[in-house]
Parts: structure tokens; C-alpha cells; sequence
């Protein structure tokens, strides 16, 4: 039987740049572009009486901008599922990083001409996160959002934690691993500020996610959450109560440093699965990085990036795992392949695993 093409909806106030998407999009036999809008206002009409499979949402626009549509939507609670394609550069990553609080599942860096559209590593990335969303649960706007921890930071925190000794960042026995792709910023913002300050471990993540843009989505964690969160610095060594976001567009490794300390690495071999941070990279790296309880988490994601990491982690030590259940992932795609691998140790909603990480982990006494 042959699956029906996944109905695409274009919105883009270039012309030249509908046309360009449109091809790259329809040269695809998943897909078919069948309807295209020049802002949010038309797109917004469109969205109000026609539903797609995907959107593909670009965000500086007249009339009505991409943001300004997100929130109508979810203002008239509009259920769509909608991918941002946006030229912003890093310096704009606040834009997207508003884009996703707000409802779209996932982003990709638009290149600055047609002909880079066209190119081969571009339509790989932007074709495989269209199916990822196109295959993603809708929003559901009527459920409300989990509430914030009580205990909120009132300023945001500087993004490089602000280490003053050795002992600090010494005998650490225990460390948390987290992965996450489509569907991953939203999924964090349910886990991460739900874990007290006196956590005892550091935490490490890798989210799929372009160079330039981890940064702005860790000052955004960073600023709601107790524990300190940061782009993870090459060299840097991991202490308890942080969180260290792995940097777009390079592996994160953690290797053992001097003095029994563990330490952030970065290499660029290409990408895996696909991606590039990759969670392989990241969990493999703890298979030899000394005596430690290891706690994995794998969350919302398409693909199958941390699979072979944990599998490759079990073998070599002991390993907890936990993943999130089909039921609260966006996209069931990276959590359904550890678990059809056997290597689960346990799958959970997501408003659970925050609670589960605190109990296995515990606090700084």
C-alpha cells in the first residue's frame, strides 16, 4: 500500500523562496505542496478553513509576521503542525527559540540564497525535519502547560557557571544524560526546571539543534530553571548542579580530566544519524569516562540518534534508562528505538521523569 503524500502548506513573503521551497519540498514523493501563502494573515485564512499535514512558517514577514501567526493560532486554538524556516542568524536565535515556546515543533537555519536552498546538505536536513513534524502529534492548546516550579530564578543566571575551586568539581560518582530532537526544546522545559538546585550530579544533553542557536535556548532553560544550565564549553569540567547543553554542530564527549574530574570535549567527525551533535557520541563517551552511575534519558525525537550510544554504555558498565512514553512524545521516534531495542529501563510520561531523575540521583546533603 502506498502512504499518501503528506499535504504541505507554504508560507513565505519571497516569491522566488515559495517557488524554491516548493520544489525542493514536492521533488520528495512524501510530500505535496498544496497551498501556499505570502504572510500570516493569508496563511492564517488558509489554516482556519484547510488542515495540513505540515507547515513550513517563515517568520519576518509583512502584515502579519510568523510569531504574530503562531499566536493567533493559538489564540483561536488553530491545531497545526508547523516547522519555522527562517533566515534568522544566531544573533535572532531568541526569535525561534519564541517561535517554539509558542507552539512550532521544529526550526531549521534558511540559507541567504535560492541556490544554497537547493543544495544537497540543506534539503537533507530541511526534508528530514518536515517529515519529523509532519508525522508529529498536533498542539493541543486546550491542555495547559505544567506549572512553573514555585522556586523560579528572578535574573538570569551568567552561561558559564562560576567554578572557584578543585573541590568543586571533584568526586563526582554520578551523572544524568539527556537526548532529545523534534519536540525537544518544550519536552526540556518540562523536565529540567523541575529539578532542585542541590541536585547530586551534573547533567549533560545533547538536542538536535544548529550551531548558534544552543546558546539562546540554554539562557532560555537557564532562566527558569534552579539548576545553572549553559552551552557546554570545550574543556570545561562538569560539577554538580549544572547542566551543560551540548554546542550545535559539534559532538559533546565526556572524558576523564586531572585529579579525578570529568571534562567536556568536543570533536567533528561528520554527522551520525544524521545529526550532528549526536547522542551516540555523548553516551558512548561515558562508556570510558571512569566509575560512575549513569542515569540516560531519551525524550521526543524523530530517528533513532542514541540507540547504538546506550547500547554500546550498557555494554561496558551499568546504566539506567529512561524513556518517554509514545503517549507525550511529539514525535515517537528516538524514546521507540531504545525500547524496541530492549535497552529501556523504564518508559514514562514526561511529566514523571523529573521526579525519577531526582529519586535515583538525589540531593547534595
Amino acid at each position: 500500500m502506498v502512504e499518501a503524500k503528506k499535504k504541505i502548506l507554504v508560507v513565505d513573503d519571497s516569491p522566488l523562496m515559495r517557488r524554491v521551497l516548493s520544489d525542493v519540498i514536492n521533488s520528495d514523493k512524501r510530500f505535496q505542496v498544496v497551498a501556499k501563502a505570502s504572510d500570516g494573515m493569508e496563511a492564517f485564512d488558509l489554516l482556519s478553513r484547510e488542515s495540513y499535514d505540515a507547515v513550513v512558517l517563515d517568520l519576518n514577514m509583512p502584515k502579519m509576521n510568523g510569531l504574530e501567526l503562531l499566536a493567533e493560532l493559538r489564540k483561536f486554538r488553530i491545531a497545526a503542525r508547523i516547522m519555522i524556516a527562517s533566515t534568522d542568524s544566531a544573533e535572532g536565535a531568541k526569535v525561534t527559540m519564541d517561535a517554539l515556546e509558542l507552539g512550532a515543533l521544529d526550526f531549521i537555519q534558511k540559507p541567504g540564497s535560492t541556490f544554497e536552498c537547493r543544495g544537497e546538505d540543506f534539503t537533507e536536513s530541511f526534508l528530514g525535519i518536515l517529515y519529523a513534524v509532519s508525522i508529529g502529534k498536533l498542539p493541543t492548546y486546550d491542555k495547559p502547560p505544567m506549572p512553573v516550579p514555585v522556586q523560579k530564578k528572578t535574573e538570569i543566571k551568567p552561561t558559564v557557571p562560576r567554578t572557584t575551586s578543585l573541590a568543586g568539581v571533584k568526586g563526582i560518582k554520578k551523572i544524568v544524560a539527556i537526548a532529545s530532537s523534534t519536540g525537544g526544546p518544550k519536552a526540556l522545559e518540562s523536565v529540567i526546571p523541575f529539578l532542585p538546585k542541590e541536585l547530586d550530579a551534573p547533567i549533560v544533553m545533547v538536542q538536535h539543534m544548529p550551531q548558534g542557536f544552543t546558546n539562546s535556548f540554554a539562557e532560555r532553560l537557564n532562566s527558569v530553571s534552579q539548576l545553572d544550565v549553559h552551552e557546554a564549553k570545550d574543556g570545561e569540567l562538569l560539577e554538580k548542579g549544572n547542566v551543560y547543553l551540548a554546542m550545535g554542530g559539534r559532538h559533546m564527549n565526556i572524558v576523564p580530566g586531572a585529579a579525578g574530574t570529568l571534562m567536556i570535549r568536543y570533536t567533528d567527525e561528520p554527522r551520525r544519524e544524521g545529526v550532528r551533535p549526536s547522542a551516540n557520541y555523548m553516551f558512548e563517551s561515558l562508556g570510558t569516562a571512569g566509575k560512575l552511575d549513569i542515569t540516560c534519558v531519551v525524550l521526543t525525537g524523530m530517528g533513532s540518534d542514541g540507540t547504538e550510544g546506550i547500547r554500546f554504555l550498557k555494554a561496558k558498565k551499568d546504566a539506567y534508562v529512561i524513556t518517554q512514553d509514545s503517549d507525550s512524545c511529539v514525535v515517537y521516534g528516538m524514546p521507540k528505538s531504545v525500547d524496541a531495542a530492549g535497552l529501556s529501563d523504564v518508559s514514562l510520561p514526561l511529566e514523571a521523569i523529573a521526579k525519577t531523575i531526582e529519586d535515583r540521583v538525589g540531593r547534595l546533603v
